[in-house]
């Protein structure tokens, strides 16, 4: 089934240009990478053109989500299989303009050093602030894993970059 009115058509057009630029950004901090995270939330909005009419009074955001969440970890999981090495590749360096604030980097440089799963469960429920059975659900897994990759990976998170200190440990700054 696909958009046939030119109603449904204006809707689709409106929904996707209210939450695609905040789906993006999501998108990019699961994957680390732009051009993925573009195709990613591209091929969720594909997905979800061609459910349009069964998703729309229901909860199309949360279809994107869940779409994009589970593309990323498919990614991850062939990636993975295609590029096997014996050490963990550095993350590319990333050019940043000089008035960009050095706790962002350092967050941005240690959220890129988590593993997949729980780089998505730390972006589900923090910056998306989505509850534990929500990001349980997107992701396919319990709510008791959502709750253990999401400690590990604020403990992983602290010894990659103790200066985040007070923000890993309450969630705002001193």
């Amino acid at each position: 089934m696909k958009i046939e009115s030119g109603d449904e058509r204006a809707e689709f057009v409106a929904f996707v240009q209210a939450r695609q630029h905040r789906l993006l950004r999501s998108a990019y901090l699961v994957c680390g990478d732009h051009h993925l995270a573009e195709d990613l939330l591209q091929g969720a909005l594909v997905k979800l053109a061609l459910r349009w009419r069964q998703v729309r009074d229901g909860e199309p955001e949360a279809f994107l989500r869940t779409v994009i969440y589970r593309d990323a970890v498919s990614w991850w999981r062939r990636w993975r299989r295609e590029h096997l090495s014996a050490q963990v590749p550095e993350p590319p360096r990333r050019d940043r303009a000089a008035d960009d604030v050095p706790i962002r980097l350092a967050l941005e440089q240690a959220l890129f050093r988590l593993a997949p799963r729980q780089r998505a469960v730390l972006v589900l429920r923090y910056f998306d602030d989505l509850t534990e059975a929500r990001t349980a659900e997107i992701l396919g897994v319990t709510v008791g894993t959502v709750k253990s990759q999401a400690n590990a990976a604020l403990r992983r998170l602290r010894e990659l970059a103790p200066e985040l200190g007070e923000i890993t440990r309450t969630g705002r700054e001193k």
